[in-house]
This record gives C-alpha cells, sequence and structure tokens, in this order.
C-alpha cells in the first residue's frame, strides 16, 4: 500500500471516529485529505466514487467496523461511521514489567515528537486499571534516550528523502560533511544508528546519530529514492559496529582511592593535590563519559573538549529527566 493511500485511510479513519453521527460521501469528501475532487464534474465524481469505494473495502478486510446509515428519516443520502463500541479493545491485564515496558515506550515517544500518542496510551491504561507508575523506568531511561537528529531522520526516511548532515569519527578532528539516502532508523547495543545509501561513496553506510554535529538538513524532492527491498538494518549496523582502535588519550582526575574501574583501565597514574591524574585510552568518546558519569563527584575530566562535552551532556540528560523528582 502507498504512503499516500496508507495516510488517507487513517485520516478517513479518524474522522469517522470524530463523531457520533452517519457522515456522507460529500461530508467526507470534504473533510479527509485526498479526496478533494470537482462534484460538478461527472468524471471527477466518479473517479471519487471508485476511491471511495476502495477505501471502505480496505477497513473493512483490516476489521475496522465500518457502518452505514442515516442521520435521520428524512435524509435520503446513506452515511457513515465506525462503531465505538466495536471498535474499541476490550479491557487489557498487564504484568507490571508489560506496564513497564508501556512506559519506557512512552518515554521513547515523547522524545521523538510523539508525546500526544504517548500520553494517550498511559491514559487508556490508566482507564483499564493499570497503575503505571512514571518513576518506576528511570534506571532504564538511558537505553530509550534518542538524539536530536533522531526525528528528522525518521521523517526522512518515511519520505524517501535525501539528507546532508556534518559527521565526527574519533580518528579525524573536523566533521565531515555526507550526504545520505536513509532507509531507517534502528537501535543496536543501546546506540541509535542511520542505515542508508551514501550518495559520495556510492555504498551502503551506517551512522551513529551521536556522532552528528549540527542539525540534519533534507535536500531535493521526497520520493526520491527506493530502499531495496526486505533490507536488514541491523545487520548492516553489526557488520560496521566493529573494534575500534583506542587512539584518544583522556586525562581524569580521581580522589584517592575511587573509582577503581577507570584505574585499570589508565595507561598511566600521577599522584597530584588535587587526585590521581590518569591518562586513559579510549575510542569512544561518549562511552568513556558514561563511565565517568558513573563514578559522581569522585572524578573530573579535564580533557580532551569532545570527552569534558560528552560528560557535560550526559550530566546536562540526568538532571533533566530527574527534574522534579524527590528523593523520599
Amino acid at each position: 500500500m502507498s504512503r499516500t493511500r496508507t495516510e488517507r485511510l487513517v485520516n478517513l479513519v479518524i474522522c469517522l471516529l470524530s463523531t457520533r453521527r452517519f457522515l456522507t460521501a460529500a461530508q467526507i469528501a470534504a473533510t479527509v485529505p485526498g479526496y478533494e475532487h470537482d462534484p460538478e464534474d461527472p468524471r471527477d465524481h466518479e473517479a471519487f466514487q471508485r476511491k471511495f469505494e476502495r477505501d471502505k473495502a480496505e477497513l473493512r478486510e483490516l476489521g475496522v467496523p465500518l457502518e452505514t446509515g442515516t442521520a435521520s428519516v428524512f435524509d435520503n443520502e446513506p452515511g457513515y461511521r465506525i462503531a465505538h463500541r466495536e471498535y474499541a479493545l476490550p479491557d487489557i491485564i498487564l504484568e507490571p514489567d508489560e506496564a513497564a515496558a508501556v512506559g519506557i515506550a512512552a518515554r521513547l515517544w515523547q522524545h521523538a515528537g510523539l508525546a500526544a500518542a504517548a500520553s494517550s496510551g498511559l491514559a487508556k491504561l490508566r482507564a483499564a486499571g493499570v497503575e503505571v507508575d512514571p518513576q518506576a523506568t528511570l534506571g532504564v531511561e538511558p537505553v530509550v534516550t534518542v538524539d536530536p537528529a533522531f526525528a528528522p531522520l525518521t521523517t526522512a526516511a518515511r519520505d524517501r528523502r535525501a539528507v546532508t548532515f556534518s559527521y565526527r569519527v574519533p580518528e579525524v578532528d573536523e566533521p565531515a560533511i555526507r550526504r545520505l539516502e536513509p532507509w531507517g532508523v534502528v537501535c543496536w547495543r543501546g546506540r541509535w544508528y542511520v542505515v542508508g545509501h551514501d550518495r559520495d561513496r556510492d555504498a551502503t553506510r551506517c551512522f551513529r546519530l551521536s556522532r552528528i554535529v549540527g542539525s540534519v538538513r533534507p535536500v531535493g524532492r521526497p520520493d526520491a529514492f527506493v530502499p531495496p527491498a526486505k533490507v536488514d538494518l541491523i545487520s548492516h549496523v553489526a557488520g560496521f559496529d566493529g573494534p575500534v582502535p583506542r587512539t584518544g588519550r583522556a586525562t581524569v582526575t580521581v580522589r584517592p582511592g575511587r573509582a577503581a574501574g577507570l584505574r585499570r583501565w589508565a595507561s598511566e597514574t600521577l599522584p597530584g593535590p588535587d587526585g590521581d591524574k590518569l591518562v586513559i585510552p579510549y575510542a569512544d568518546a561518549e562511552q568513556l563519559a558514561g563511565a565517568i558519569v558513573g563514578y559522581g563527584p569522585d572524578v573530573r575530566a579535564d580533557g580532551p573538549p569532545e570527552v569534558r562535552e560528552a560528560v557535560i551532556q550526559q550530566l546536562k540528560e540526568v538532571m533533566a529527566r530527574h527534574d522534579g523528582v524527590v528523593a523520599a
């Protein structure tokens, strides 16, 4: 099914659910995007009727309870609506871990710009008698936190529109401009990647979203490319996500007797007035920053700038997630 037809069917369902009265075909044509036509033109109106009949049949095949009737005995033209009592889901009983999974998904949707859908889903769960604890998933939130590039890349993949962005790799200081036809965005080992066709290299490439610098900019028109059929995005990411040499060198200051894990990673340890200075080889600034943040005030990142910035950013995210949470 084409994206245009899918959107039209979704809009039709929303329209028919938004009212309890029967809507005539003319009212639906004036309300639902995709049905615009000139009712005075016989050929145009006939094309609309064929399209509407196909869509009604499609909805019924999908199990949507579409009813036909009239709003009053004085109406000559039949109308349509969706039976709420048959369309609504039955009572859903979720186990605590299942309810927690829904809570995690809601937080991810909020980051992705779908806060309204997430709020509606949680409201339905509460109405069904399922207790949803908003604090129950705080411990696993970093796994589902998405990067700013998530929304524009998923939108571009949906619209089949090419994008351009600046991308930084660990072994190169300056970011490079990349042009990509995005096929989709996936999560692998707790990190988000976009997979697609790199126009400059004329090959399939994947990019970690956290290494994208600045904004993602769409280029060209929608429907500019066709992704490969049944492409396995996870396999592409797993193939590219091999071992990376630890070419970076970070300097951190740790309190005496603390941060044993970081001390094991250190290639050098120098005593100092504020604590021990550790030199730690690393390949991924964000991964090292996550380890540093885990030790709280016992560790301070001194350099290089990319590690300090990653630590600061992760601390800001922690503060934002726990804003307003008061310990009992």
